[in-house]
């Protein structure tokens, strides 16, 4: 019975603890927030020499061109 409780005590006290990670205002980004994410480092374009190595290195290693724009696999799935 002492381990029944026990076990049932550990149990509600990580389903409290753990709750707290599954907030979604965490994800949302604020007003305040959105200057920084549009601001020019962060954009992925911003260094033309990086992005023509990376797809050389893309171009060498998968033997493909280009397509880095394109959602989906090719399937037909989408």
């Amino acid at each position: 019975m002492k381990t029944r409780l026990l076990f049932l005590g550990v149990l509600l006290s990580a389903s409290a603890i753990f709750s707290g990670c599954a907030s979604t205002d965490l994800a949302r980004v604020k007003p305040w927030e959105r200057a920084t994410l549009a601001s020019y480092p962060m954009r992925p374009d911003r260094d033309p020499l990086h992005t023509m190595m990376n797809e050389h290195t893309f171009f060498s290693r998968e033997t493909a061109a280009g397509g880095r724009g394109v959602g989906g696999s090719g399937c037909g799935c989408n």
